[in-house]
């Protein structure tokens, strides 16, 4: 009885959260078939108070949407002797498939740098590599480098501005997805932020499946790997003598 009471005055001294989310998706999965060419999902929701607003400083909310996470290996070219070769790699430990963030605002703005490491929002801090050989001495520019290409293909994205919040309490954005897309589980988290710092946040998931022609291709290979190399080899066959044969029809 004596724990129970402690208990409920632990819990009663425990502040209220004054802020909280509440979210909507346009849609919480994404069907990719043969002809799928990129999507847009629409995120919105609504802050839900046990309190005033506050007068200052301004709320603002941030988005993320982040792809499964593996192991990716980034190399380095120079030019020797004329010909371009691979000098150095670097395995990089975890970075998500496809990474975007959304703000309301500028992200520094929105963010301090100790709510950044410590929620791991920003792109950089999503990405994990935590050792180098001893012979890598910038490993930085690794990751720089798998940013970059990753920014070239929209997998990685930085939306400064783009969610509207509307009397502090309504917020809209709109993702774009790009058409290479990785099957799995793609985590949302948004952020509310006031004076830089996290004030409530929210995580659901959005499933990207295969389906349809795509999807028993991709099982096929994964379950029977043989049969899978024989179609793929009848078809690379067929399509060879299809195309001798239109090409010997227009000789004549």
């Amino acid at each position: 009885m004596r724990a129970l009471l402690i208990t409920l005055a632990f819990l009663a001294a425990l502040p209220a959260i004054a802020e909280e989310v509440v979210l909507g998706l346009s849609s919480d999965q994404v069907s990719i078939n043969t002809s799928f060419d990129g999507s847009e999902i629409l995120i919105f929701g609504a802050v839900k108070r046990e309190e005033p607003i506050p007068d200052d400083p301004r709320l603002q909310v941030i988005i993320t949407v982040a792809g499964p996470s593996e192991p990716i290996m980034v190399r380095r070219k120079a030019k020797r002797m004329g010909i371009w070769v691979n000098t150095d790699a670097l395995e990089v430990d975890k970075a998500p498939s496809f990474y975007a963030v959304s703000t309301s605002t500028l992200l520094g703005l929105s963010l301090s740098d100790t709510e950044d490491l410590r929620h791991r929002i920003s792109i950089n801090r999503a990405i994990r590599s935590v050792d180098a050989p001893d012979t890598i001495r910038d490993a930085r520019s690794f990751t720089e480098a798998l940013v970059r290409i990753k920014e070239d293909t929209n997998q990685y994205q930085l939306n400064e501005g783009t969610i509207s919040v509307d009397e502090q309490t309504l917020f809209r954005t709109a993702i774009e997805l790009p058409a290479a897309l990785t099957e799995g589980d793609y985590v949302t988290r948004i952020f509310l932020t006031r004076g830089r710092e996290v004030v409530s946040k929210y995580e659901t998931s959005i499933f990207v499946r295969k389906v349809g022609l795509e999807r028993w291709l991709f099982t096929l290979s994964r379950e029977n790997a043989f049969l899978y190399g024989l179609m793929s080899l009848a078809i690379a066959i067929a399509a060879g003598w299809g195309a001798s044969a239109v090409f010997t029809a227009f000789r004549r």
